[in-house]
């Protein structure tokens, strides 16, 4: 029950945050669709056997307030794993800290709650509420450092999949970021920015992982203009998995999104 008044709270602030601006500014966000190659979740192969999905999702700025709401649905493009395909919906705050500062902090924190819509929520929901913290102006060269805490547990207290493994426990993910600008080589294209990524991530015991460094992501994506608000957004990924409990192979997969901003 207080779990519930808390969430009602927030979406009250929310609300309130919004409207307050609403006279001033415009509500806007981007409206996505993803195709990825495998769904590599935290280091989880979620769809064994390398199986490819698709997620749309919708993420809405209040205004300019610092609040959001974002909403995002993953499905299997392979029949069979219909209880394992989830929407998670968020709600956050983000803002810079010290913004004139050597060390001005971007942060963003808020709330998740993934949900099974073909399983009960006592089956294998979860909660999630996370911190996100980087540095652009710290280090020099452009080189973003970036740390994410993560602290998860089952929606219900009651849930079965406390009765098969321990959901509860912390992630903590540290990154370095980088955004490389490379020259047009035609006239007829641009100068493109490729954002490069590195991700070492500890699982404190998540889905009753080893309490372990679990895995290294290295990404390159890019943003591609296709005008009219419009993007198309292609992405390779590499994990280098170090605890068989979360995963037990290297993983290479590609992204694909087209982006729409309003």
């Amino acid at each position: 029950m207080k779990k519930k008044a808390i969430l009602l709270t927030v979406v009250i602030l929310l609300s309130v945050g919004a409207l307050a601006q609403a006279q001033e500014r415009k509500l806007s966000g981007t409206v996505d669709v993803t195709y990825l190659s495998k769904y590599i979740w935290r280091g989880f192969d979620l769809y064994d056997d390398d199986h490819s999905a698709i997620q749309p999702s919708i993420d809405i700025d209040f205004y300019d307030t610092g609040f959001g709401m974002s909403v995002l649905m993953s499905r299997a493009n392979q029949s069979g794993f219909e209880n394992a395909e989830w929407w998670i919906y968020t709600l956050y705050y983000k803002n810079t800290a010290f913004e004139d500062e050597t060390y001005a902090t971007d942060y963003k924190v808020g709330w998740g709650y993934y949900n099974f819509p073909d399983s009960s929520h006592k089956v294998g929901d979860l909660q999630e509420f996370f911190a996100s913290l980087s540095w652009p102006k710290l280090c020099p060269f452009g080189v973003v450092p970036s740390y994410t805490a993560i602290y998860m547990w089952p929606a219900k207290s009651d849930s079965l999949i406390n009765q098969v493994v321990d959901v509860s426990g912390w992630i903590h993910i540290f990154g370095l970021g980088y955004d490389l600008t490379v020259p047009e080589l035609i006239p007829e294209i641009p100068e493109q920015v490729l954002h490069l990524s590195a991700d070492l991530v500890y699982n404190d015991g998540v889905l009753g992982v080893d309490h372990d460094w679990s895995h290294f992501v290295f990404g390159i994506s890019t943003d591609i203009d296709l005008g009219n608000n419009l993007a198309f957004c292609p992405g390779l990924y590499y994990q280098a998995s170090m605890e068989d409990s979360v995963n037990d192979d290297d993983e290479t997969w590609v992204s694909l999104s087209l982006k729409y901003k309003f």
